[in-house]
């Protein structure tokens, strides 16, 4: 029997993608040296794209192919996605949940504590021999210190829950009180700020966070603050945050995410207060290679007439 066949907008990891190929006749759009021909030439009978959360699938990709009845993201962010279009076209989008909090949730606290104990600058102090000739400068504690997570969702609890082993206070904001959490709620990341020493965006991207924390929150926490953002680089006013790394707003910032990514912002890498990771909060074998799967069973059900493991619309 023929395999279905998939257009990729972006590349998966190798062996996610001879996964995949097993059970699918794969397109690779980005290697096409004609895009718009390959577009053209599957328009007729393509009935199902894979995509990952930073590339997305836009309303004018969704109408070069009137078949098209699934787009699967690999990767739990869809704002990427033109979701209501795709609801008016009824084609049903799936992502990737839960698999990969565990795996950002560690890496919000491996930036937290790089950037507290400034693990980057102690290697780099270790290594070029200076510590023969003078002690390393003092860094910030992190145990004990009060925790601000924007956004409880599962990404945000389980950051919450390693917290409380380092015996952290712990506060969040989100759009309501979650009344399951046992944590301090406040309405907006400008009055979780003022009250935290530290503040890890976890809030999902889209039109409704874009500039959530804004400069007015990064003022807030001030200037021995430190932020933490593994979200989407929309969540955060990426202007303001330089502006306070710069001037001595905040202490430091450890980032995962950022606008205009991978192209980012020069002014960062010119920054000794900043730890810097390239979008790679999933990046494991194991969660990628999970990633992958989901995918795969997702368009699986859709071809098979099952429903779907994760739906978003």
């Amino acid at each position: 029997m023929d395999k279905p066949e998939l257009l990729l907008l972006g590349p998966y990891n190798d062996p996610e993608m001879d996964m995949l190929a097993e059970r699918f006749a794969l397109h690779r759009l980005w290697e096409a040296a004609d895009k718009d021909a390959l577009l053209s030439r599957l328009a007729p009978c393509l009935r199902a794209v894979g995509t990952k959360g930073e590339v997305g699938a836009d309303a004018a990709l969704m109408d070069r192919l009137p078949k098209l009845e699934i787009i699967a993201c690999y990767g739990v962010g869809v704002d990427a996605i033109d979701l209501a279009h795709a609801r008016g076209r009824g084609v049903r989008v799936t992502n990737t949940p839960d698999v990969l909090t565990e795996d950002v949730a560690d890496m919000a606290w491996a930036l937290l504590l790089a950037t507290a104990r400034r693990i980057p600058a102690g290697d780099a102090h270790a290594r070029s021999g200076a510590w023969a000739e003078r002690a390393m400068a003092m860094t910030t504690r992190v145990w004990g210190k009060r925790l601000g997570v924007v956004g409880l969702g599962n990404i945000g609890r389980a950051v919450a829950k390693r917290a409380e082993g380092f015996g952290m206070r712990v506060a969040y904001s989100g759009r309501s009180r979650r009344e399951d959490a046992p944590y301090d709620w406040h309405p907006d990341p400008a009055s979780l700020a003022a009250v935290s020493d530290m503040l890890v965006v976890c809030a999902a991207g889209g039109a409704g966070t874009k500039g959530l924390v804004n400069a007015e929150a990064i003022a807030a926490l001030g200037p021995a603050g430190i932020l933490v953002n593994v979200s989407r680089g929309t969540v955060v006013d990426e202007a303001a945050l330089l502006d306070a790394l710069e001037n001595g707003g905040i202490a430091a910032a450890g980032l995962d995410v950022f606008l205009n990514e991978p192209q980012i912002d020069a002014r960062f890498t010119a920054l000794e207060n900043v730890v810097l990771q390239p979008h790679n909060s999933s990046g494991t074998r194991e969660t990628r290679m999970a990633m992958a799967s989901l995918v795969r069973d997702n368009l699986l059900a859709h071809f098979a007439g099952e429903a779907l493991p994760t739906p978003v619309a």
